[in-house]
Parts: C-alpha cells; sequence; structure tokens
C-alpha cells in the first residue's frame, strides 16, 4: 500500500466532534466527487461516485452523523486486469438531499441549486478548525503525497483555477504558501519539501503519517550528512594526492639536474622525504622534520623547492634555444 494511500486510510478514519467541521469536510465531498441530480423543480438526489475506497466510506460517515441519514451503497466490481472497485453512495430521497445541500448553502431559500465556480461557501470554512476538516475532505477526494523515501511532493488536483486559488488561500491562512500550475485541462495546487508537507499532514490530523514521514526525513538528512563529509574527505584526499604528485616532480626534476648537494640543509631534508614519503600529508612531512615543522614552514620550503625547479627549467629552455 502506498504511503500516500495510507495517509488517506488514516484521514478517512478521523472525524470532527463539531457538526460545523463535518459540514465543511462534507462539502468538500460534494464539490469533488458529488453528482447533484435535478428530479425536478426543488426536488434533487445526492450521489457520490468514486473509486477511492476511503472517500467512499468517509462520505458515508459524515452524511450519517451529520444528518442521520444512512445513504444507499452500491459496490461495482471491475474485473479486468486491475480487479479495482468502484463505490456509488447515494442520498435517494429528495427532502433528504435537499436537507444536505441546504446545510452546505447549495441551494437557496428558494429550493434552487447553486453551481460554484470555486469549491465551497466562504461560511462554511470561516473557522481554522474547519478549514483543516475542509483540507482533510478534499485531499481524500483528490489529492496525493509521494512516498517520503523519494522527492518531496504533495499535490490536490482541482477543476478549475477559482478552485485552485480558494484552496491555496485557505491553505494559506496556515503559513504555508502553495503553488498551482496549469496541467492538461486541471489546476494543480502543489506543495514541495518535507517540513512543508509534514506541516500539511499535521494540519490535516494525519498525525501517524506525520510521524513516519519525519522519521524518514530524519534517515535521509543523517544519510546525506554522511555523504557530503565523505564526499569533502575524498576531494580533499584527491587534492592532497596531486599536491604530492607535482612536489615529487619538480623534487625528482632538482635531483636529476643537479641533485641535492646544491641545496641548504632544510630544504634538502624536506625534499628527501617527500620522495622517501610520495603519500605523507603536509602536516605529516611537518613531524618527520628535525626539529618538526607547522604546516605553514612546510609550505613556505616546498614553494622554494619548486621555485628552483622552475629556474633549473628556464635555463635549460635557454641553453637549449642557443
Amino acid at each position: 500500500m502506498s504511503f500516500s494511500t495510507n495517509v488517506k486510510k488514516e484521514l478517512s478514519e478521523q472525524l470532527s466532534s463539531s457538526r460545523h467541521c463535518q459540514l465543511a469536510e462534507l462539502a468538500a465531498f460534494v464539490c469533488t466527487i458529488g453528482i447533484v441530480l435535478t428530479i425536478k423543480e426543488g426536488k434533487y438526489k445526492l450521489i457520490f461516485q468514486t473509486d477511492n475506497i476511503a472517500a467512499a466510506r468517509k462520505s458515508f460517515v459524515l452524511i450519517k452523523e451529520a444528518f442521520g441519514i444512512s445513504p444507499k451503497v452500491a459496490v461495482k466490481r471491475h474485473f479486468g486486469g486491475s480487479k479495482s472497485k468502484s463505490f456509488r453512495i447515494e442520498v435517494e430521497n429528495t427532502e433528504d438531499a435537499a436537507r444536505i445541500l441546504k446545510a452546505l448553502k447549495l441551494i437557496d431559500d428558494g429550493g434552487n441549486y447553486i453551481e460554484r465556480t470555486d469549491f465551497v461557501n466562504a461560511m462554511l470554512v470561516k473557522n481554522s478548525c474547519c478549514k483543516k476538516a475542509f483540507i482533510r475532505g478534499i485531499f481524500i477526494t483528490s489529492g496525493s503525497v509521494t512516498d517520503p523515501n523519494k522527492p518531496y511532493h504533495f499535490e490536490i488536483v482541482c477543476q478549475n483555477d477559482s478552485k485552485a486559488q480558494q484552496l491555496k488561500d485557505i491553505i494559506l491562512t496556515f503559513g504555508i504558501e502553495a503553488r498551482v500550475v496549469l496541467r492538461k485541462k486541471h489546476s494543480v495546487l502543489y506543495i514541495k519539501g518535507g517540513e512543508l508537507i509534514s506541516d500539511m499532514l499535521r494540519i490535516m490530523e494525519a498525525s501517524r503519517s506525520v510521524i513516519f514521514l519525519e522519521n524518514i526525513r530524519v534517515e535521509k538528512e543523517v544519510r546525506g550528512n554522511v555523504n557530503r563529509v565523505n564526499n569533502c574527505d575524498n576531494a580533499n584526499i584527491a587534492k592532497t594526492a596531486q599536491a604530492a604528485v607535482e612536489q615529487s616532480e619538480y623534487i625528482r626534476y632538482i635531483f636529476e639536474r643537479n641533485g641535492f648537494a646544491m641545496l641548504p640543509d632544510n630544504l634538502k631534508e624536506l625534499a628527501e622525504l617527500r620522495l622517501e614519503f610520495p603519500e605523507a600529508t603536509i602536516k605529516e612531512l611537518g613531524m618527520k622534520l628535525n626539529p618538526p615543522l607547522g604546516k605553514s614552514g612546510v609550505n613556505h620550503r616546498l614553494n622554494k623547492l619548486k621555485d628552483i625547479s622552475r629556474t633549473l627549467r628556464e635555463n635549460e629552455e635557454r641553453e637549449n634555444d642557443s
């Protein structure tokens, strides 16, 4: 079972004790997977159609808890390659359907159905707790979140830009700035970054999923730090090795041309040590000198040897040219 499926399952088990929060969450189901059928003027049927068992279960529970209505449930099995199921939750009684739609501010006092371009009437989500419930419902029906082991990505697919912008504004009240992008015919609201996605799960009250995500975030951070340290160490080792090769080359050039007899004792000692210990670090070379010398002192002497080597090469080139 995917992480996204587990999150939805956990959210489907959450039920607000306050009726106003139940209505806000139910509104999310009506405006995403709901179908309002007009039987005749002022008479409606309300249907929820989905392949998502978490959405089917939660819509049924919300109707029962908020209105004391037990809607009809139908399950259709698909025996193709996927062997999946689709669920139909139906409020057949027109008076019950009208009661629900009126509570969700989707029909006016005259019984006329209100077509909305955005998701929900602002009065249903004026409280912070109702906003959380609404986001939870929208995610169950239309959202997804990647496995925390993969790059972090949270998204909710909206039918149009008006709906996406309203949802974005609701989420912004919790200090999280989501982005909206057009994908085919839909507006997709998305959030990236482990910390922000963890905050979204907290807002929706998916506590088990938050713990799971945070544990993986810690593991990934530790692995990342270890890799960075290893990469840095490897880079330093490579740099030290390359420098040691170059030092050995110009010291060997001095020896092949004039030997070390021409060198002062301090430079001769260091030159001999470098050739004897080609893999030693600057610090290790300094410890082998008598008396021991610090890194800056060793580098100073190595630079003098390099200058001597360069002078010898230049003299040799002039002699060859003449």
